[in-house]
């Protein structure tokens, strides 16, 4: 299917590797120029060559760390005139209830939830101005069904939740659209810190810890970057401008619910 969406030019957050890196392979693949974001400029250099080489887009780095003001600062500014922007942060560490002070939950809603916004309120002018983008927020499936030990991303991803739920429907009449997409588990870093806990907790393999998840998901595999960066890759198309505020499940059926 043609996205036609070729020529558009999107920033995508922490893209490096995982789920980012995963949305900007599948843009890239679309024929959109990419400016691609990440704390470890080696590994983001990397990855921009290989987009440039495989797609033929025009590629653009900056790595930093997007939740200090000066470094947002600079990355909004290389980011003006944007048509997509794809949001993305890795999550906080999990814990319980009693771990957690003031500064923990203020970390996590500066990288999960206000970092976001800030790039929402500095870039959707732009595409105000145009009569068209979108914009996609990775979060997670915890803000609909939330998970105990992940008390600090359940508290800001769902606070960017629902600021986007009024947001969206304030810009869509200028061909903006927003939406979030919310990853379970998914064969990344993140699934590979996650079970890595889990076996040290209970004295297990990080195989066994790994299998054991899997088979609490329908699907019974972890998902994979590339199908993620396709339903990304599908919001910010032609074909999405009437999907409006949408948190969409890639989870493989885990989360059991009807709506």
């Amino acid at each position: 299917m043609d996205l036609g969406i070729r020529g558009k030019r999107a920033l995508v957050c922490a893209s490096s590797k995982g789920l980012g890196l995963g949305c900007a392979e599948a843009l890239a693949e679309a024929g959109v120029d990419l400016l691609m974001n990440a704390r470890g400029a080696e590994a983001l250099e990397a990855e921009a060559a290989r987009l440039r080489s495989e797609y033929g887009v025009d590629v653009q780095t900056l790595a930093c760390d997007v939740t200090e003001p000066q470094n947002q600062a600079q990355l909004i500014d290389a980011a003006q005139g944007i048509d997509i922007l794809v949001t993305n942060a890795g999550g906080p560490p999990p814990g319980l209830w009693s771990d957690w002070d003031r500064e923990d939950f203020i970390k996590a809603l500066d990288a999960n939830m206000l970092t976001p916004i800030a790039f929402m309120k500095a870039l959707l002018p732009g595409m105000i101005d145009k009569g068209w983008g979108r914009v996609v927020n990775i979060t997670s499936q915890s803000v609909r069904a939330p998970i105990a030990a992940l008390g600090l991303s359940n508290a800001a991803r769902t606070g960017l939740t629902g600021y986007v739920a009024g947001t969206s429907r304030q810009v869509a009449q200028f061909g903006v659209n927003i939406n979030n997409l919310l990853p379970g588990i998914h064969d990344t870093d993140r699934a590979l810190s996650l079970d890595s806990g889990v076996s040290e907790q209970k004295g297990i393999s990080l195989d066994d810890a790994r299998a054991a998840r899997a088979a609490t998901i329908p699907a019974r595999r972890y998902g994979t970057r590339q199908e993620f960066g396709a339903t990304c890759a599908f919001l910010c198309s032609q074909h999405a401008g009437f999907i409006v505020g949408q948190n969409i499940l890639l989870d493989g059926g885990a989360g059991n619910m009807t709506m």
